[in-house]
């Protein structure tokens, strides 16, 4: 199916579209400026006729047509939001869907309630505030609303508590739906010597700004990419760089994503114990192993139910294990046995990620790859919403993605006690967290909550390559942590 946005008198481009892949997923549209509009048999058009003040909008779709116009608010923003507000309205008319987000599109609803908590609202006010402007499901806002309450509690106060990622971008193959910035092993095992080199003299680098600008580190996370795809003694290497040059003794976690369990071997683990992490993710994403299979995995489901059992066995007592809803060839029945099968395994947290189909995944480009249809994966959404508080696992951290099937979300689930405070503050933007490695971002919030990205170059050979010019983007790291002091 193709279809037509078309944008007349406005440039509201960027939600209108995303309105419009709530209804019309998978869909490449071609947008479209008034002076182009073409004849197609699938078109919407959003306009603002400003001679006569108002909003309009025009939709046309499999056969089914629908109009309306509005006066138009003064406010610029109230004019995007009231446009998409009648695109929405106008699009649920013609399919009858009715989206359990509503019109929300952004990827952090958790932090509206929070902020409405901040204003003095009570929990009811702040769920009927947001009901009534996005048409939220009472199901959603109370898992929004249940996630909030929970962070409140955890996220820390002052600006200079920080948080620190580092990156290890490689893996042993690329899944299926991947869009992180990974290279396969093989491909990439000739640039890895290299690579760790210089990310240990990047972790040494951030740790004189820690110092200098007096921060104190509450959470380190050495994510990818896979972590573990790299040798035991490579892993030591950059585990004992962050000992070195970064103070952690007030850290109140310390994640390694181990991730997949074909890389997960005792004598990694043992390094990771021996270097003070304390907490760990074995993700199978499915314990169905024709799953397993289609999405490019080389590994078994009893391969995950090991690497976990052998995790514990070692001492680890706060594992995550990482699901997705939505699998290619996946059934709610595999799900469903997937979802049981790791609550039998007692994980500390279990984080269940909805499937998004991004263009720098394969299975974007995969023209015989048949989505799980979107109802399955609602029901797969709801067992896990139902399921895992019944067995003790909170709601604690909660964002959403754009080309989520669904318009659904990934939602972390834990133990009280065990939540992951990176986790929550890569989703809050009110902390601090500085990144090293490829592909790292270092956010720099400062005094005001004004926000500033640092990106690191995106691929290894280019991060090896041109590792000299990294000392102009911390230069910026440095200018802004001045203002912390």
């Amino acid at each position: 199916m193709s279809c037509a946005l078309i944008f007349k008198g406005h440039d509201f481009e960027y939600e209108i579209q995303a309105v419009a892949k709530i209804f019309i997923p998978g869909v490449r549209f071609e947008l479209c400026r008034e002076q182009q509009i073409p004849v197609s048999e699938n078109r919407i058009l959003t306009e603002f006729d400003k001679n006569h003040n108002l909003l309009k909008t025009e939709i046309l779709l499999n056969g089914n047509c629908y109009s309306d116009s509005v006066s138009a608010p003064s406010e610029k923003t109230e004019q995007e939001f009231r446009l998409c507000q009648m695109l929405y309205q106008g699009l649920q008319k013609i399919t009858g869907y009715q989206p359990p987000w509503g019109m929300l599109t952004g990827i952090r609803p958790v932090r509206k309630i929070l902020d409405a908590l901040g204003q003095g609202l009570s929990s009811d006010q702040a769920c009927q505030k947001l009901k009534r402007k996005y048409l939220i499901s009472d199901e959603k806002l109370q898992l929004a609303l249940r996630t909030a309450l929970i962070q409140r509690e955890i996220l820390p106060h002052s600006l200079k508590e920080i948080g620190l990622y580092i990156s290890i971008p490689f893996c042993p193959t690329r899944c299926s739906y991947c869009s992180f910035v990974s290279h396969s092993i093989e491909s990439a095992k000739n640039l890895i010597p290299d690579y760790i080199e210089k990310l240990c003299q990047e972790i040494a680098i951030l740790g004189r700004l820690i110092q200098k600008y007096d921060l104190s580190v509450q959470s380190v996370y050495i994510g990818g990419g896979t972590p573990t795809s790299v040798s035991a003694e490579q892993l030591r290497n950059i585990m004992q760089a962050v000992r070195n040059h970064i103070d952690i003794a007030h850290a109140r976690e310390y994640t390694v994503e181990a991730g997949r369990p074909d890389t997960i071997t005792e004598e990694k683990l043992q390094v990771i114990r021996e270097m003070h992490a304390d907490r760990i993710s074995v993700n199978p994403q499915t314990l169905q192993d024709s799953v397993l299979q289609k999405i490019g995995r080389r590994h078994t489901a009893q391969q995950a139910v090991d690497a976990f059992h052998l995790a514990r066995k070692l001492g680890f007592d706060n594992i995550n294990m990482d699901l997705i809803a939505g699998l290619p060839s996946d059934t709610y029945e595999g799900f469903s046995d997937t979802l049981r099968k790791v609550i039998d395994l007692n994980p500390d947290s279990i984080t269940v990620h909805t499937l998004t189909v991004k263009r720098a995944g394969n299975l974007y480009h995969d023209e015989n790859h048949q989505n799980t249809e979107i109802p399955v994966i609602e029901k797969m959404a709801e067992l896990s919403a139902e399921l895992l508080p019944e067995k003790g696992y909170q709601p604690y951290y909660l964002y959403r993605q754009k080309n989520t099937l669904g318009n659904l979300e990934n939602v972390g689930y834990s133990r009280t006690g065990k939540e992951n405070l990176y986790n929550i503050l890569i989703m809050d933007d009110r902390q601090t967290i500085l990144g090293a490695g490829c592909g790292a971002s270092s956010k720099i919030i400062t005094p005001g909550g004004n926000l500033t990205r640092v990106i690191n170059y995106k691929f290894p050979y280019e991060y090896i390559s041109r590792f000299g010019e990294l000392m102009n983007k911390k230069k910026q790291i440095a200018d802004e942590l001045e203002k912390l002091t």
